[in-house]
C-alpha cells in the first residue's frame, strides 16, 4: 500500500477511535455512493453524521479542512441524501470534518462539527 494511503488508514482510525470516545455509534467506514465516498457514518443522538477526514503529515503546508472544497462538499451531500433515503432514516443529518495532523509518532487531531450544510454547502 502506498505511504499516503496508510497514512489517511491511520488518520481514519484515529478519528474513529476519536468518535467512539465522544459516544458516536460507528455504523459505516469508506462507503461508497457512486463516485463519492463518505469516510465515516455515525450517528450522534438524533442526527446521521458524515464525517470527512483529512490526513496530513507536517510537511504539508495546506490546512486539510480547507481541502474539503465546495466540490468535495457537494459529492458529500447527494451521497449523505442518498444513503439517507435508502435507509429510510428517522435523523437529521451533519456534516463534520477531522482534520489529523502527524509528525512522527506524535499526532493532533481537531474535530470541526457541522462545519458544513447540506443547503448551503
Amino acid at each position: 500500500m502506498a505511504e499516503h494511503n496508510d497514512l489517511g488508514k491511520e488518520g481514519e482510525e484515529l478519528a474513529i477511535a476519536h468518535l467512539r470516545k465522544l459516544g458516536y455509534e460507528i455504523r459505516s467506514t469508506n462507503h461508497r455512493m457512486g463516485k463519492a465516498e463518505l469516510d465515516i457514518i455515525a450517528i450522534d443522538g438524533n442526527f446521521v453524521v458524515f464525517v470527512e477526514v483529512k490526513t496530513r503529515a507536517t510537511d504539508v503546508h495546506e490546512n486539510p479542512i480547507e481541502a474539503v472544497n465546495n466540490k468535495k462538499r457537494k459529492m458529500m451531500i447527494n451521497a449523505a441524501d442518498e444513503y439517507i433515503i435508502e435507509r429510510n432514516l428517522p435523523y437529521e443529518s451533519r456534516f463534520d470534518i477531522i482534520s489529523v495532523i502527524k509528525s512522527g509518532n506524535n499526532s493532533s487531531l481537531e474535530h470541526v462539527i457541522d462545519a458544513f450544510n447540506g443547503l448551503t454547502g
